[in-house]
């Protein structure tokens, strides 16, 4: 009877930690896919709201590279039966908005300056997933070089708006 109970309590902190992973890998999927759909917005708003090439060509790599990613993520998401959101979280949209009332010089700053911190968050965020063995770790596993070529490139920006001054 003793090892029926231990085997069953075996089992049962087993399910637990393996329910605890899954919760781990359907938040960094639901918060990735929301971070990919304000990604290729601001870069669509970097598009149209930028004064300099550099950031309008950022803008446009940024909304390329983040809408192939969100399908890859989206793909992730299904298999661990998570239904995907539709757009961006509640905060991104409140700094897209922010953002939309810029232009010219003003934005290409504000815009390397937020790509910068953003970027920096979801490669560490990216990095502790990626060490999970599952879908969600092979979608961040494969989407971080990506986002470090995007924070090398709009730390890049950054420094090119401070000297600009």
């Amino acid at each position: 009877m003793k090892r029926i109970s231990l085997s069953v309590a075996a089992v049962l902190l087993t399910a637990t930690a393996a329910s605890a992973q899954d919760k781990a890998s359907q938040k960094f999927l639901t918060e990735a896919i929301q971070g990919n759909f304000a990604e290729a917005q601001m870069g669509e708003l970097a598009q149209k709201n930028a004064q300099s090439q550099e950031v309008k060509s950022f803008g446009q790599m940024l909304t390329t590279d983040h809408m192939a990613a969100n399908q890859k993520a989206k793909q992730a998401a299904t298999s661990l039966g998570i239904s995907p959101p539709e757009g961006p979280s509640a905060k991104q949209k409140a700094d897209y908005d922010k953002m939309a009332k810029m232009n010219g010089a003003a934005f290409d700053k504000m815009f390397a300056q937020h790509m910068v911190q953003d970027h920096r968050k979801d490669i560490k965020d990216y990095e502790k997933a990626a060490k999970k063995q599952d879908a969600a770790g092979q979608y961040a596993q494969g989407t971080l070089p990506a986002l470090q070529k995007h924070l090398e490139n709009a730390q890049s920006l950054q420094k090119q708006k401070t000297s600009a001054r």
